[in-house]
Parts: structure tokens; sequence; C-alpha cells
């Protein structure tokens, strides 16, 4: 336990064996450490991470803790006994889905049986732009335990085959000042994929654009603009 709290540390959530389970400041994380952290983290996937602990982000919506940390012991005590992390992700994803199924959240979206709809995770919408795409604030939780347990942050339809056509969805676990850096990486990836980038140059090349803006704020809205945000 560090000697006095300091970012990332924003308090202990508990304990799980010798590892201790620590809720932590996100947007601190991936402005000054790793732009690529998400919602959780331990040692054998971020180096940064000591051995013995486990972020978890900040929750917008506090309700996905226990789904996390299982995902997380599971990983990291098959990584520390050596197996790949592609490997390990794989039966950390299914110990977690199977987590969210007993907790009723596939139940929900899929009444009588029927596939879910998309539209049933959107919370509200944020904005339609002269593009006709439409960004939704969507429930983030629904989403990872219906449609992919590893959706963090945001996506579009360039990405994924469920998110409808012409559509941007934005996590509402994100906190609200960091949803506008998220916002401008989702748009300036799916904008570069509507110019037949692949997914990985587009995406590394969003990466770079929301870390300068998260250093220079003073730069976003203009950024967001040239991206058709008005």
């Amino acid at each position: 336990m560090p000697e006095t709290l300091k970012p990332p540390y924003l308090k202990k959530a508990g304990q799980r064996g010798r590892i201790s389970v620590w809720i932590v400041d996100g947007t601190y994380v991936r402005t000054h450490v790793d732009e690529e952290f998400t919602n959780y983290g331990q040692h054998y996937n971020f180096k940064y991470i000591p051995k013995e602990e486990f972020w978890i982000d900040r929750e917008g919506k506090p309700d996905e803790l226990k789904f996390f940390v299982d995902h997380l012991l599971v990983e990291h005590r098959l990584m520390e006994s050596g197996v790949p992390y592609d490997q390990a992700l794989v039966a950390a994803d299914k110990a977690e889905l199977a987590e969210r199924k007993r907790a009723g959240d596939v139940k929900r979206m899929t009444k009588g049986g029927q596939l879910p709809d998309a539209k049933e995770v959107h919370v509200r919408l944020w904005k339609k732009l002269e593009s006709m795409v439409s960004v939704w604030i969507v429930d983030g939780r629904l989403v990872r335990s219906v449609f992919d347990v590893d959706f963090t942050e945001g996506g579009h339809d360039y990405v994924y085959e469920f998110v409808p056509q012409n559509e941007v969805w934005i996590d509402n676990d994100l906190e609200e000042a960091e949803r506008p850096y998220v916002l401008l990486h989702e748009l300036h990836e799916r904008n570069l994929m509507a110019q037949s980038w692949d997914y990985d140059r587009a995406h590394e090349d969003s990466s770079k654009i929301e870390y300068h803006c998260r250093h220079n704020p003073n730069e976003l809205h203009a950024a967001l603009g040239k991206e058709g945000w008005e």
C-alpha cells in the first residue's frame, strides 16, 4: 500500500489473498502514464502496475467492480505461471462472462430468446452530426455483457459489427470530463477508416491525436471541429 495516496490511487476497494484491489484515476493514468490503459489492469499486462495490485478505473457508473476483479484474478494467475496474454485473456473473458450471465444481464437483453437489440443499450443521444453520424452515450455494462466483453471507452460501426450504421458509441462508464477525448479518438478513427485506412493504422493515428489533446486541452475544441463536431 502506498505510504500516501496520490495519483493514480484513489481508494482501496478490497483484498483478494495477496492482491490489493485499488480504484485508480484512469484519466490520470491515460494522460500521464499510458494512454492505452482502459477499465482495469494487472502487472503482467501493464508493467507499471505493482505485481500484487489490481488497478480498477474509477467507474462513472459503479456497478462492474466484481466482474473486473474476477477477470483479473484469472488473467493474473495464468500469466504469472507463464501463459501468454492472448490465452490468459480468453480464459479471463470466459470467467467474466459467466459472472455477467449469473447477474442477469444477458437475460435482460435477450427477452423471449430473441437476439439482443443494439438500440437497447442507448442511454442518450449526445449529438447528431451534419454527416448524419449519431453519437450515443451507451450502457457500457450491457455492451460488455451481451455484445463484447472487451468493449471499453468507445467504438463505432467501422470496428464493431454490432454498432448500427452511422453510430459512434461512448461508454457511460467514462467520467464526463474525459468523454470528449475519447470522442475525438473515435471520430478521427472512424473518419480515417471511411477513407479506407485499416484499423491498426487508424487507431495508432487517433491515439496520437488523443494523447496530444490530453496534454494540450486548449486544442481539443478545434480538433473536434475538424472531425465534424460543431
